[in-house]
């Protein structure tokens, strides 16, 4: 566990921009996966997985915060609508020392509409302004929000930007903009990130409407060349599933979007900095506590597009290895790698 003090208004510390991030996905970007990619990049945003206002105001607030030191500069995103909650939940957020509290109001799954949050909440702008307005006057650190440009068939432009508008009279001055409608009965969430035409001009539009705010695109984008046109329009950038499947994608993002001198690490590098990782997390929770497949999981696409990556994967999904919890299997991966190539 570590929890991060804080420091005084006259030591705050000077973090990243978001000009690069990784999308917040449920069950994916948990605390191993974030150390796994800073790794690979030391300056991309890392999201947390949405967690939800009534995990942390009733359940177990270690479980659903604790992260690792290096993870910064690291996001905590809020599922909620009740504003008393949700300055309550980041407020913890602050206390463990997340740099960004982030209101989810794009997940279109039914479960995340029957708790009254996600992407339903575009459908109530003054009360996201609410419930911004609340963890804005509970915390010091950004509070942003990650929305859809619309929800079911509500294609007009005029809909996001009334939205954006709305929130903003809060004091919310980042948008991350999902570029696709949310369709929030008939479409599974994977459907969701894949069939709603994507709309970059929407995003666009908002940082041409709203020029001093800081407005970030997400879906779909997986090249760099993709990511430098964006840039030309927006302020940055978050890539999801590409980030996750395809990791060391990530790996030249320092030298190329923040300014970074420092070689990246190469892909067995980055395997021989997990090591120490997870045998402290051994250490620290034990054989029952931590499964070394719950961090290795994560890592199994290092090695996209390389011949022999699939030697690779075979080798750290193997059960029999892995339920030896010896985090050398990295190593061994990587040389049926180069054995199969």
């Amino acid at each position: 566990m570590t929890i991060i003090t804080l420091p005084t208004a006259d030591q705050a510390p000077v973090v990243p921009s978001r000009r690069l991030s990784v999308a917040p996905m449920m069950d994916w970007t948990d605390r191993h996966c974030r150390v796994f990619h800073r790794h690979i990049s030391k300056h991309t945003w890392l999201y947390t997985e949405m967690v939800t206002t009534g995990a942390l105001v009733y359940g177990d607030v270690e479980r659903h915060l604790r992260f690792n030191e290096e993870e910064h500069p690291v996001a905590l995103q809020l599922g909620g609508s009740d504003p008393t909650d949700l300055a309550t939940s980041a407020k913890l957020g602050e206390k463990w020392g997340y740099d960004e509290i982030n209101l989810n109001c794009g997940c279109p799954s039914e479960r995340v509409q029957k708790g009254a949050f996600g992407a339903c909440l575009m459908a109530e702008p003054q009360l996201v302004a609410d419930c911004v307005k609340a963890m804005r006057d509970a915390v010091s650190i950004d509070v942003t929000v990650k929305h859809r440009i619309g929800i079911d068939d509500v294609q007009s432009y005029d809909f996001v930007r009334d939205f954006v508008g709305k929130v903003a009279d809060a004091g919310c001055t980042t948008f991350i903009v999902h570029a696709r409608n949310a369709i929030l009965k008939g479409l599974s969430p994977k459907e969701n990130r894949e069939i709603p035409p994507l709309k970059y001009d929407y995003a666009y539009q908002l940082k041409r409407d709203f020029p001093d705010f800081e407005i970030i695109i997400n879906g779909g984008i997986k090249t760099e060349a993709e990511i430098d046109e964006h840039l030309k329009h927006l302020d940055g950038v978050m890539l999801g599933r590409e980030a996750y499947h395809n990791p060391f994608v990530m790996a030249n993002f320092d030298q190329r979007y923040y300014g970074d001198t420092t070689a990246p690490l190469t892909r067995e590098q980055v395997l021989e900095a997990m090591i120490p990782y997870i045998q402290a997390q051994q250490a620290q929770y034990g054989p029952l506590g931590l499964k070394l497949n719950s961090i290795t999981r994560h890592m199994l696409g290092i090695m996209t597009g390389l011949p022999g990556a699939r030697a690779f994967r075979q080798t750290l999904s193997n059960s029999k290895k892995l339920a030896l919890g010896d985090a050398n299997l990295l190593l061994e991966a990587a040389a049926r790698l180069r054995i199969a190539a």
